[in-house]
């Protein structure tokens, strides 16, 4: 059995989306681990890393992904364990999820370093499980090369074995290879391949913010999966919020207080992709059953619309494991910029 240790040097290169297109696209029996959780979930009592939903979801691992990690905190993780138990506790739920698995794509903490205190580092994961590095690189076209001269000598300075490179988000592909191929050929580094930056996996689908908000659904289920290209917040009234041009775009978010009848009936009329209801205020029934039978999510949330509005303008969006379409877009997307059968 192969070990896989995959990482980044940035955060949010696209490790996930990754891992999802490579198990997509391979035959082989596949198993993942994530075993310091930095993306917390909790649904119906139970903890696990968001990252991990999503990959097992994509392998159609049977394991749950709660085994998938061994703790979310450092200040626990200290307390826990050291470094020898740390190894053991790693190599015990590699054994765990391995079982009748041809290889294990175990998936670091958002950066190579992350977790290197309690030691869970993607380097320390390489040695625990006798595994070989797959490096996700992405930001401007000079950051990249900057990462892949770090890599380089992190490598010279360690005794982990490199098993490649995949570049991730680049909108250039070609002037990519012209400028910086020669550089990785400088360096040795085995480049897996080249993938392009895809706008629509950058936008958040409404169940991605439901799990984020930990929302209560009122209405609209079936709209989920809806994608969220622009944001509005409904804090002027519905008159003037219809002469802004932005309000009057399908596939938009509208935030706003669950007392804003005006502003809830002037989003659902203008086809909006769902709707945040701030303060935990419920807006009138009949506006909950306009909302259900135009399948517009509304997402229910305690915070103030000025802090739902910061929290949405400043997230990541991640992949949902129920986002089936998107993971058919990174089985396509590594299927033709990746060299899949060398590498599984």
């Amino acid at each position: 059995m192969k070990n896989i240790i995959v990482t980044s040097l940035r955060k949010d290169a696209g490790k996930t989306s990754v891992i999802v297109g490579l198990a997509k696209n391979s035959s082989q029996q596949m198993g993942y681990l994530k075993p310091f959780g930095d993306r917390l979930l909790y649904r119906k009592k139970r903890l696990w890393d968001f990252d991990a939903a999503a990959c097992t979801t994509a392998m159609g691992a049977e394991e749950s992904p709660e085994a998938m990690s061994i703790g979310f905190d450092h200040s626990k993780l200290r307390f826990m364990y050291d470094a020898e138990t740390t190894a053991a506790k790693v190599r015990e739920i590699a054994a765990l999820n391995s079982t009748g698995k041809e290889i294990m794509l175990i998936e670091s903490g958002t950066e190579i370093n992350r977790g290197l205190s309690v030691h869970l580092d993607a380097l320390s994961l390489c040695k625990y499980l006798d595994g070989e590095l797959l490096v996700v690189l992405s930001g401007t076209n000079d950051q990249i090369c900057d990462d892949a001269y770090a890599l380089k000598r992190m490598l010279d300075h360690s005794e982990v074995k490199i098993f490649g490179v995949i570049i991730n988000k680049v909108r250039d592909i070609e002037d990519f290879k012209t400028v910086y191929h020669e550089h990785f050929t400088a360096l040795d580094l085995p480049l897996l391949g080249i993938i392009p930056y895809l706008e629509n996996l950058t936008r958040p689908s409404m169940q991605y913010l439901s799990d984020l908000f930990f929302a209560k659904v009122l209405a609209g289920e079936k709209g989920l999966s809806n994608y969220v290209m622009n944001v509005v917040v409904g804090a002027m009234s519905a008159d003037a919020v219809l002469r802004v041009q932005r309000f009057n775009k399908e596939a938009k978010l509208v935030i706003t207080s669950g007392d804003r009848s005006d502003m809830i009936l002037a989003a659902l009329e203008t086809k909006a992709a769902g709707i945040i209801l701030t303060n935990n205020i419920l807006p009138p029934p009949n506006i909950i059953a306009k909302a259900s039978a135009a399948n517009v999510p509304l997402l229910l949330v305690a915070q103030d619309t000025f802090h739902a509005a910061q929290k949405v303008d400043n997230l990541v969006s991640l992949l949902s494991k129920d986002d089936h379409f998107r993971m058919g877009q990174l089985k396509d997307l590594i299927e033709e910029n990746v060299d899949v059968p060398d590498l599984l």
